[in-house]
């Protein structure tokens, strides 16, 4: 039996695409909904923050000759086409998920709020948080770490590429060494590049916990909440 209540996932646009180039890839989005499925069956009341990097990033805007600001937007809307297919893809296997907006977008789905989604959540209904902070110059990480606070969430994992924190990019250095716990001070001062600056502060400061894993792994999800995963834990001591 898992030890938590109340989680956060923190999923990148990019994994909703597995093997595609962009978009959406159904095999890849079947098995994420599976794996949430087994953490929904342990008990365990989930919300999700979905990025958006698979359809655009607001970072790449400068290149289009689109302000800073405007890319960010146009990216929240591609959070909300992200949650959208998770909602549809959860209720495909009789899950029941609520979609909330940062972005007000009644016709789409609904606006947050704290309360509500509170509510939903002790419902035993999964809710997704689309539309990041609803600002611009904020990502999405730290869209996640704001709602796992407001939502009381006992922990939030984030689901990568690869199999935790390393010590160097591992895509580029074969020397590079899985972490198994890290501070958030180490990942500040070493600057390790698995959330932003912004994201790791503000957990620091309300004292959240990570756990950061593969999300390409069949039952991984399920196996780091029981600790049995591969993983690397984000935490404010060793």
């Amino acid at each position: 039996m898992a030890k938590y209540n109340r989680i956060l996932l923190k999923l990148s646009g990019e994994a909703l695409m597995g093997q595609s180039k962009f978009g959406h890839d159904s095999i890849a989005i079947n098995r994420i909904v599976q794996d949430i499925k087994e953490v929904i069956d342990l008990g365990i009341e989930l919300c999700i923050v979905v990025g958006g990097g698979n359809i655009y990033r607001g970072s790449n805007s400068k290149a289009l000759g689109v302000s800073r600001t405007c890319g960010d937007y146009m990216g929240m809307l591609g959070t909300v086409m992200n949650a959208l297919v998770l909602q549809s893809s959860l209720a495909a296997i009789n899950l029941e998920a609520r979609v909330m907006s940062a972005i007000t977008m009644d016709k789409v789905c609904e606006a947050y709020r704290q309360q509500r989604a509170e509510s939903c959540l002790a419902k035993s209904k999964i809710v997704i948080f689309a539309a990041g902070t609803g600002n611009p110059f904020f990502t999405t990480d730290t869209a996640a770490v704001l709602r796992s606070i407001e939502m009381k969430c006992d922990l939030l994992l984030k689901g990568t590429q690869v199999d935790g924190v390393y010590s160097d990019n591992p895509m580029k250095n074969n020397d590079a060494k899985r972490l198994e716990i890290v501070t958030y001070d180490e990942v500040i001062k070493n600057n390790l590049n698995v959330m932003d600056l912004t994201a790791v502060a503000l957990a620091k400061e309300n004292n959240l916990p990570i756990k950061v894993f593969s999300i390409h792994e069949a039952g991984n999800f399920a196996k780091v909440l029981s600790d049995n995963g591969t993983f690397t834990m984000i935490t404010k001591e060793k």
